[in-house]
């Protein structure tokens, strides 16, 4: 079974059960690219927020995941099935940072929450400059999603995808990760002010 195949079935077996159990809506949809690198950069509240971003995303998306999941056989080729690939927390991992580059200039979409943790009290935290490095040394559309909770079952959570994010001027300048990643997180906060009832 390629990888592929089993993150399609895992894709639509996730779906049937957290659609329904979260009454998860989707907004924005037509924001996404249908082709081409895309870096897309959601808000983190809950563990379930990359199955929940994965399975509402157009498209397959690669997220980078902590090192701990992948240390024992199992878990490596089922994160490796997901489309996940490891990171080392706390620290600059330049193998991790050269296999996101590669993967956004072939044209796929690179999942991350640039916070680089869950948000203890569902409020959005300061990104890390990840992000923002991704975005300035890349052409890949930058998509912000914000993922509106809270994550009980029977209530409302919401997805909302928006439109790319004008990274330009900043690459022509020459800006720092620091900076890109502030106006990413900036248009996640808007996304989530707008769209919280």
């Amino acid at each position: 079974m390629t990888v592929v195949t089993f993150y399609t079935i895992a894709k639509t077996v996730v779906k049937m059960v957290l659609t329904p159990a979260y009454r998860i809506q989707v907004t924005g949809l037509e924001n996404f690219p249908k082709e081409g690198g895309v870096l897309l950069c959601a808000n983190h509240i809950d563990n379930l927020d990359p199955p929940v971003v994965g399975i509402t995303s157009k498209r397959p998306v690669r997220f980078m995941a902590k090192e701990e999941l992948f240390r024992t056989k199992w878990t490596e080729k089922l994160m490796h099935g997901l489309n996940a690939f490891p990171v080392k927390r706390g620290m600059s991992d330049r193998e991790a940072l050269r296999s996101g580059l590669k993967m956004l200039k072939e044209g796929q979409v690179l999942g991350l929450f640039p916070e680089g943790t869950r948000s203890k009290d569902g409020k959005l935290g300061k990104g890390l400059a990840g992000a923002g490095f991704f975005a300035l040394r890349t052409e890949a559309a930058v998509v912000p999603c914000a993922v509106i909770g809270p994550y009980k079952i029977g209530r409302k959570l919401k997805v909302v995808y928006g439109p790319p994010i004008d990274m330009q001027p900043l690459r022509d300048r020459k800006a720092s990760a620091e900076e890109a990643t502030e106006m990413i997180m900036n248009t996640i906060g808007q996304l989530i002010q707008e769209h919280s009832v």
